[in-house]
């Protein structure tokens, strides 16, 4: 998860991974440009934080994150 400091969303998406005992990395895009500018890349221009990847699968930010919480899928969505 591409992530940044004082991030509302970001603190969300990851209470929501922690309360399904998911395990996760967190990308801060402060401490660097290139890992901002990766992040861009890897999300087809996105700019906003969290943005979150299962793998190599782009989710999206915490409320697509949120939303396949809410349908049941996101086990599923980590196959």
């Amino acid at each position: 998860m591409y992530s940044g400091p004082m991030c509302n969303f970001c603190e969300a998406a990851k209470r929501l991974l922690d309360r399904n005992k998911l395990e996760y990395e967190v990308i801060d895009i402060s401490s660097s440009d290139s890992l901002r500018d990766e992040m861009i890349q890897k999300s087809n221009g996105k700019r906003t934080i969290p943005q979150i990847f299962f793998d190599d699968h782009h989710v999206g930010g915490y409320v697509e994150l949120r939303e396949i919480e809410k349908t049941g899928k996101l086990e599923e969505s980590l196959k």
